[in-house]
């Protein structure tokens, strides 16, 4: 079975799936754009297997998924080129309190055009702004605003090797990992190279100074006292 990779807007997959092509090179990959009304869902009902998701999902939702936070997005508002917000580097809620604020729910590309016509501002990730962006809107980060956040998830109960490999990838596992069992989302695994550096101080303390230091101070003793013998 092909494994179906669900994605919300903004989410970029490339370094994540030319590393599945490069290991998988027979098993290629199936994309599915959802929402964020749809994302759960598509995985729900096996649509996908593995879904770019923008948390929180629904509470009914988080109880059959595993979920592994990967990244926070910048809040923004997506303002008229001309409104004169747009000459602030940031803003508030506040400021934008008294400004009729779309839906971000809706169609983003509807929004922006009449946020560019001059109605209303929007707030949403920098990353939707980005993919929306043209030259008669502008976009300023909201400072107060909270974060939201990007994260893969699958369902628990119907996890496979395949969705097992490529959650590795995302989070890092190299090539040469061992596969098999179950992936542990809130437990890190150890990074070799760093219990190598942990290592290092051990060996250096064994012997190697002590011995250099006992055998020049030994050393000086005895050649004072046989040129005193003679």
């Amino acid at each position: 079975m092909t494994l179906t990779l669900a994605f919300v807007p903004g989410v970029t997959l490339t370094k994540w799936t030319r590393l599945w092509e490069e290991r998988r090179a027979d098993e290629p990959l199936g994309f599915l754009a959802t929402t964020e009304s749809t994302q759960a869902a598509a995985l729900l009902d096996g649509s996908a297997q593995v879904g770019f998701v923008r948390l929180p999902l629904p509470p009914e939702a988080e109880s059959e998924l595993s979920v592994i936070r990967l990244y926070s997005e910048v809040p923004v508002a997506v303002l008229p080129e001309d409104h004169p917000l747009a000459d602030q580097d940031s803003v508030t809620l506040a400021d934008l309190s008294e400004i009729t604020l779309h839906d971000n729910q809706g169609s983003l590309r509807d929004a922006v055009e009449l946020i560019a016509a001059g109605v209303g501002a929007l707030v949403v990730p920098h990353a939707l702004a980005r993919q929306y962006s043209r030259k008669d809107v502008v976009s300023r980060d909201v400072t107060d605003a909270d974060e939201t956040w990007i994260g893969v998830a699958w369902r628990t109960e119907g996890e496979t090797a395949e969705i097992e490999e490529f959650v590795g990838i995302v989070r890092g596992r190299s090539a040469n990992s061992s596969r098999g069992g179950t992936i542990a989302p809130r437990k890190e695994k150890v990074d070799p190279d760093l219990q190598i550096a942990k290592d290092k101080p051990e060996k250096k303390a064994v012997a190697k100074p002590r011995g250099k230091y006992v055998h020049r101070s030994t050393a000086r003793p005895q050649g004072k006292r046989r040129r005193q013998g003679r």
